[in-house]
């Protein structure tokens, strides 16, 4: 630790969890230990919200690292309340400018040469400030070989690798704590969410980066009019200065202005969610952060002759991006496919393959929970779900839940980012329309996808593959059924049937406990035997052992085997 500010830094956040911990240890685990469970559940809601409220304090005074873990925590939605995700879902990140002089001083070092220099004017006065860097509007002395000039600079915080470091560090620290806990270790693995987060977090501090994956997007959309990226000035980018096109215009949750521009906002919000639908599924790369800061509505002149309202949806800050690998692309379409075609046992599968649900999980209740879901809600915009009575919802709800909850369910760590994104898509696109059905928008794509399935059915290519693998699995068939009747035979033969699983587990104990009976029973009359005869010593400790064995097969040989 370099100085005695992050020192101080590191005790709060530090001192912040521990008094989190103190205060769940006391409630969830010590006075229900007492006996008051039903004041521990009277009082849960508004604990938990009490304490994101202290979390969302702390994080907007301290900034740094502390909203993004805001942020972070809020789309954790598969492992914490959601009166923990509500409460942080809005933490925008902003926090206090820097000081324009200390700005000034770090952007000169970085470019080499006096701002007065570089640019025709440069706004000492900061168009946002987020926790890892500030933006500045300035324009260049000469026209950017595309055709601009007025550029945004965004500048790195000073210090702020250092305050990245001790931040992480002390947060290393935390989830070690927490994996003292038996129910967060068994169902989190905090080192790896950590880790994925650092490695999220060093990315955004890195601008060379951000420059590329602007290229990126760039290139990726270059075909499309209805879509505007900037351009990077990349002689005046470096490692902690970034500077781009100005592309700034109407805030896509500035609903009142983009309505007086005589823009549709029902064709906003389809376009928002067409363009996902190609980041995710065809490009495998997309925007990972599209709070409303960074994504503006841009009104264009009309063309010559026509009165047909123009304009364009435009993407700013590249900081933030997820990646899709082939494989994970695959099954998102299965998903988008069982969605789209009400395909319960397709979504239930599409799950399988995310990692979602762990293998030999009963998956039968959830894909008829789904399909209640499906036969109920689907096709209901958010309007027409406002009249579905509250009674109704919260049985269907409960339902679902309580499913939810029997099951050995996760989000993988390498979705995080990608279910975040996907849940404020979905308010951006209700925000705009209120009207916006994401069932009906789902529907084509699906279709599409399912035509493009059925034409590769008939794909030389893909015949010829299926063949191999027919052809393979027939060699492999012999061999396949030795190796089960062996291990049936050796007894080694797994089912992974959940309820086969119980019911043999409940066998399991029967007969645990049966063999401890007998044991007891021939411990007890052997003792007892041993005392009459006089051998007093032997026919205590056989006594002894005989209780030993009693208490086992009460309390111990009961729970053995429960899944």
């Amino acid at each position: 630790m370099k100085s005695p500010h992050l020192r101080g830094r590191y005790l709060r956040i530090l001192t912040f969890f521990a008094g989190v911990i103190v205060r769940f240890i006391y409630w969830e685990i010590g006075l229900r230990f007492l006996g008051f469970r039903p004041l521990v559940r009277k009082t849960r809601s508004e604990r938990f919200r009490r304490e994101a409220v202290r979390f969302r304090a702390l994080a907007i005074r301290m900034g740094g690292v502390m909203i993004k873990v805001g942020q972070f925590l809020s789309s954790r939605l598969d492992v914490l309340p959601p009166e923990i995700t509500d409460t942080l879902a809005d933490l925008q990140d902003e926090v206090p400018a820097e000081t324009f002089e200390d700005i000034r001083r770090l952007a000169e070092k970085e470019l080499g040469a006096s701002l007065a220099a570089t640019f025709d004017w440069f706004d000492a006065e900061p168009l946002a400030a987020a926790s890892l860097g500030q933006v500045h509007r300035a324009r260049l002395k000469v026209e950017d070989e595309a055709g601009f000039r007025d550029v945004v600079v965004k500048v790195q915080r000073p210090h702020i690798a250092s305050i990245v470091d001790i931040d992480l560090a002390a947060l290393r620290r935390v989830g070690n704590w927490l994996m003292r806990y038996r129910p967060i270790r068994e169902h989190a693995d905090v080192p790896a969410l950590l880790r994925e987060f650092s490695a999220t977090v060093r990315e955004e501090i890195d601008y060379v980066k951000e420059a590329k994956n602007a290229q990126a997007f760039f290139e990726n959309f270059k075909d499309d009019r209805d879509v505007h990226v900037p351009r990077v000035v990349t002689s005046l980018s470096t490692l902690r200065v970034l500077t781009l096109e100005n592309v700034l215009a109407i805030k896509i949750t500035d609903y009142d202005a983009i309505t007086a521009a005589g823009i549709d906002r029902g064709a906003v919000a389809r376009k928002l969610l067409d363009t996902y639908l190609k980041q995710i599924f065809d490009d495998g790369f997309f925007h990972a952060d599209p709070h409303p800061g960074n994504l503006f509505v841009t009104p264009l002149p009309p063309k010559k002759g026509s009165k047909k309202v123009r304009w364009q949806l435009t993407f700013v800050d590249f900081g933030m991006v997820g990646r899709v690998p082939d494989e994970l692309r695959g099954a998102l379409r299965e998903t988008v496919v069982g969605v789209g075609t009400r395909d319960a046992a397709r979504l239930i599968k599409s799950y399988k393959s995310l990692g979602f649900i762990l293998p030999g999980a009963d998956t039968e209740s959830l894909e008829k929970a789904s399909s209640i879901v499906f036969a109920r809600f689907w096709g209901l915009s958010m309007n027409e779900l406002k009249n579905v009575s509250m009674g109704e919802m919260h049985d269907i709800g409960h339902r679902v839940r309580d499913v939810m909850v029997e099951m050995p369910f996760q989000v993988p760590n390498d979705l995080l980012m990608l279910v975040r994104t996907v849940a404020i898509l979905s308010g951006m696109c209700t925000g705009l329309d209120p009207n916006f059905n994401l069932w009906l928008q789902l529907e084509p794509y699906a279709k599409k996808l399912v035509a493009e399935e059925a034409g590769s059915l008939f794909d030389l290519d893909n015949i010829l593959s299926q063949l191999g693998s027919l052809v393979t699995t027939l060699v492999a068939l012999p061999a396949q059924a030795s190796r089960v009747l062996t291990q049936m035979e050796s007894g080694g033969l797994t089912i992974q049937s959940p309820q086969v699983t119980r019911e043999v587990r409940a066998v399991a104990r029967s007969v645990d406990r049966l063999t401890g009976g007998v044991v007891f029973a021939a411990l007890l009359i052997g003792g007892v035997a041993l005392s009459n005869a006089g051998n007093v010593a032997a026919g205590n400790a056989l006594l002894g052992a005989s209780g030993a064995t009693l208490l086992w097969v009460l309390f111990v040989g009961r729970g053995k085997g429960r899944g």
